[in-house]
């Protein structure tokens, strides 16, 4: 099936992912860090619960769990004003989250290609997608996705731009942290697991298709 073809469904875990352009860069500054993270809260919160998130200077990782179906009609029905059918159209409520990503890709893309005053395609298109189906897949994604920085030489609790830190913290996030402790059982399990990638530097890739 054509990438762009498949649908993501409502209740439904993702693996999100993308790079720059022929592996350019995509973030040059702390500042970009943070406006990706604003664009994807304008775009996607009312659609996606965030499960964790790495973002590396030339690609990024979100696993995602789509919300249900009338969370997703009641959006497009206030905001996008579509109809609230299930046919296969480009504008129907079953496209409205991958129609979404697809805006804020474009949307940081724009920006960020004005400030860099650059031209030109950023990321590479259509986005990837995976869709997670069992437990154990989604366990060693989240190791996978937080493990990224130990190829830049940082230990996972020491990198800033990942949701580690507000995993284990007490502090307000949008971060499912209680679901994803709970995947683990619970923080020091959590702890112990990502520890054990530093400490090994565990780099080889886990395999979470099918």
């Amino acid at each position: 099936m054509n990438i762009r073809n498949e649908i993501l469904e409502p209740d439904c875990f993702y693996h999100i992912y993308n790079r720059g352009i022929n592996g350019c860069k995509i973030f040059d500054t702390n500042e970009n860090y943070m406006f990706f993270l604003q664009k994807f809260a304008i775009y996607l919160d009312e659609l996606c619960d965030i499960y964790c998130y790495c973002l590396m200077p030339n690609h990024f990782h979100f696993l995602l769990k789509v919300k249900p179906t009338s969370e997703i009609e009641e959006f497009a029905g206030k905001t996008l004003k579509y109809e609230s059918k299930a046919n296969a159209g480009l504008h129907s409520t079953i496209n409205i989250v991958s129609k979404q990503i697809g805006k804020f890709i474009s949307s940081y893309s724009q920006s960020y290609n004005k400030v860099a005053k650059r031209h030109g395609t950023l990321l590479e298109s259509p986005f990837k997608r995976i869709k997670i189906t069992s437990d154990e897949q989604l366990k060693n994604l989240i190791l996978y996705i937080h493990s990224n920085p130990l190829d830049l030489g940082i230990e996972i609790e020491k990198y800033r731009f990942s949701s580690y830190q507000a995993i284990i913290s007490k502090s307000d996030t949008k971060i499912k942290r209680n679901k994803v402790l709970e995947i683990f059982d619970d923080i020091n399990n959590f702890i112990y697991c990502h520890k054990s990638l530093s400490k090994f530097k565990t780099l080889t890739k886990i395999i979470v298709r099918k």
